[in-house]
């Protein structure tokens, strides 16, 4: 039911899609240039999957941290192909890998950023929301990416996320809602001891 219940949150409010524009070539656009336009793609990634999964995201991939890997791979494809000659993440030795599932993505390639309200509305395109939810089996780690409009008028921060059933949808919901309305083990607040915090991919800490 708990679970049900966090469905129906996160399918409450409608998509707002972010506009698409041409890209320029990532040789002729600055690093600050750069950053705002991957921030983008990924928006554009991860919101079109609410919509119906692109055939390129294999099913075997579909889950919450596949999620994410899909739209960084598929942003920087779109923006700035050549850091995909080596792969984008790191395993849990450190080492290059093109895979790493949602525990490995928090600990080899983003950083935490805090767990406070503070911290959330200071969230960008890009940054993860991350729990660890204890079963009988041993912890699960889930990830939401946030998808925050440049323009803050336009529209509030938003989670997108796979819940990691085979065949399942991905969903979306409103961020400051799942802090305020989700049962309480899916709330990003500092009272939630399944809540790990905000975090933010390495290469986009400068």
């Amino acid at each position: 039911m708990r679970v049900l219940m966090l469905s129906l949150l996160l399918h409450a409010a409608p998509v707002t899609p972010v506009a698409a524009a041409s890209l320029p070539t990532s040789e002729s656009v600055a690093p600050e240039t750069r950053a705002r336009l991957l921030r983008r793609e990924v928006a554009q990634v991860a919101l079109a999957q609410v919509r119906a999964p692109d055939a390129a995201w294999q099913p075997a991939q579909r889950d919450c941290a596949g999620l994410i890997r899909y739209a960084y791979r598929t942003a920087y494809r779109r923006v700035a192909s050549e850091r995909l000659a080596s792969p984008l993440w790191k395993d849990t030795r450190g080492e290059p890998s093109d895979f790493a599932d949602a525990e490995t993505l928090l600990v080899r390639n983003f950083t935490a950023l805090g767990r406070d309200a503070a911290t959330r509305e200071a969230l960008r395109t890009g940054d993860v929301v991350a729990f660890r939810q204890e079963h009988d089996a041993g912890p699960v780690f889930h990830l939401m990416l946030v998808v925050r409009p440049e323009d803050r008028a336009h529209a509030p921060a938003r989670v997108v996320y796979h819940p990691g059933e085979a065949g399942a949808s991905v969903r979306t919901g409103v961020l400051d809602s799942l802090a305020t309305e989700a049962p309480l083990e899916w709330r990003p607040v500092p009272a939630n001891a399944a809540f790990l915090g905000f975090f933010r991919f390495k290469e986009w800490m400068s």
